[in-house]
């Protein structure tokens, strides 16, 4: 493999890319205003509505962005066999620039179909999503599903919080 050269979007890159340049030490993460963020869901039902209203950002339904929207999108998808395949879909429309210019694809949030583990054919499925891009999990939550979004978002989207600029 020759170095230097480019092999493809970033967003398919793990690790540090070589020859990139630090961030200058006077910028200090905090100093920043949160990223905001389109939510996208790739199907019906995905969670968008909840998961914007929560962490906030912008709710795009299963649209693109507009033009006077966040052009970071986070695609969410439930993680039943055709969430997933719709994920794997909308991730590759990003990969083949199929998506309208100026869009970002920061990462997929994959909201839990149901309570406990997930069958191994899907944990698998998630697996290889993971290889191609930032995933975030979010755990099946009884009080969502009966419409109540009081109190704390669960300890394990902790890093989607981080990450949106929401309070955890």
């Amino acid at each position: 493999m020759q170095t230097g050269m480019r092999q493809g979007p970033e967003i398919w890159i793990r690790g540090p890319v070589e020859g990139a340049e630090p961030a200058p030490p006077d910028r200090a993460p905090s100093s920043t205003r949160p990223r905001r963020f389109s939510w996208v869901a790739t199907h019906g039902g995905a969670g968008v509505s909840t998961l914007a209203t929560l962490y906030g950002g912008h709710d795009s339904g299963r649209v693109w962005p507009g033009p006077g929207d966040p052009q970071s999108v986070l695609l969410v998808a439930r993680t039943h066999a055709a969430g997933l395949e719709s994920v794997v879909r909308a991730v590759e429309s990003f990969r083949h620039g199929d998506v309208p210019a100026g869009l970002d694809l920061d990462a997929v949030v994959l909201v839990a179909d149901a309570p406990g583990r997930l069958p191994r054919p899907l944990a698998h499925r998630i697996k290889a999503i993971e290889q191609t891009v930032d995933v975030y999990r979010v755990p099946w939550v009884p009080a969502w599903r009966l419409g109540d979004l009081t109190g704390h978002p669960p300890r394990e989207t902790h890093a989607l919080a981080r990450l949106t600029g929401a309070p955890h």
